[in-house]
């Protein structure tokens, strides 16, 4: 829990750097793929290559080709379907797909998670709900594609160290996550890509730096790791409590608008889904466990 905390103000806090320094200057391909370049050199010193299980290194790929890969394509694709509103309305069903995974991977089926996902939803719709326009399928189709990777990335490596242990440390193979989201970065940037939205100034490669280094490689270690020790519907309801941090790190650095009643009002919804699962799920498991 204190690991998806910290993660929670780490990401809140990129988010705006994103928004202010990013969006519309620097072409979306080139950044996701800095970002993953970035993270993988962190932990390619660390990597241990001898001995590793194909398994275990395969679904790491594949996690990571998911929740790193896949998910940030199509959330900045979707910006060209939808508007901002509308896309950050769209990504809060993100709660849903991590409780409903966690419960399949389970073969079980938990109605207190679901419940709590279900209120973290409502809770972020309460404070991001600003209206819809009329064409949008597309672009909630691409949003839902991307929250149903980034719930599976995070769900199945909590499931994959259950069925592959390692001896080790996890930093020591995280490496093959982020090689993994490499392998889907590479080629949608040689496709997709312009040379011509490049960063022009050194604030926006020391942005650039931050997210790869610490928002990405450092936060989606630590988030995984958080992942691991906490129960479905506590990660479900975690996902979704960037969208008060985020708008509160906003309006503090930017004075950005807000709505603070929205705000108050669509957090406290989130904070009692945390207790709600909490209190009533046998299986709520709040990180008595510390990975590693």
């Amino acid at each position: 829990m204190p690991y998806l905390l910290l993660v929670t103000l780490l990401w809140a806090f990129s988010f705006s750097l994103i928004g202010e320094y990013l969006s519309g200057q620097v072409d979306d391909d080139f950044a996701v793929l800095s970002r993953v370049a970035l993270a993988a050199l962190v932990f390619l010193p660390l990597a241990r290559f001898r001995g590793l299980s194909p398994s275990l290194a395969g679904g790491l790929m594949l996690l990571g080709a998911l929740q790193f890969g896949v998910t940030y394509l199509c959330l900045y694709r979707s910006f060209a379907y939808l508007t901002v509103p509308e896309v950050l309305l769209f990504t809060i069903t993100t709660p849903l797909y991590v409780a409903l995974l966690d419960d399949a991977l389970h073969r079980r089926f938990a109605p207190v998670a679901l419940l709590a996902a279900g209120l973290a939803v409502i809770g972020a719709g309460v404070i991001r709900y600003d209206g819809i326009t009329d064409e949008f399928l597309l672009g909630f189709l691409l949003l839902q594609v991307a929250n149903a990777a980034f719930a599976a990335g995070q769900v199945g490596y909590k499931h994959l160290l259950l069925r592959h242990p390692i001896d080790a440390p996890a930093y020591r193979v995280f490496f093959f996550f982020f090689l993994g989201a490499l392998l889907v970065a590479a080629p949608s940037f040689a496709v997709f890509g312009d040379p011509g939205l490049m960063p022009d100034s050194g604030l926006q490669w020391g942005v650039l730096l931050w997210l790869g280094l610490a928002a990405s490689g450092l936060g989606l270690y630590l988030w995984n790791q958080g992942a691991r020790v906490v129960d479905g519907g506590t990660l479900a309801v975690m996902n979704n409590l960037l969208i008060p941090a985020g708008l509160l790190v906003n309006l503090l650095l930017w004075d950005a608008d807000a709505d603070l009643l929205r705000l108050a009002v669509g957090g406290g919804i989130i904070v009692a889904a945390l207790w709600i699962n909490a209190r009533f799920s046998r299986y709520a498991v709040l990180g008595a466990g510390r990975p590693t």
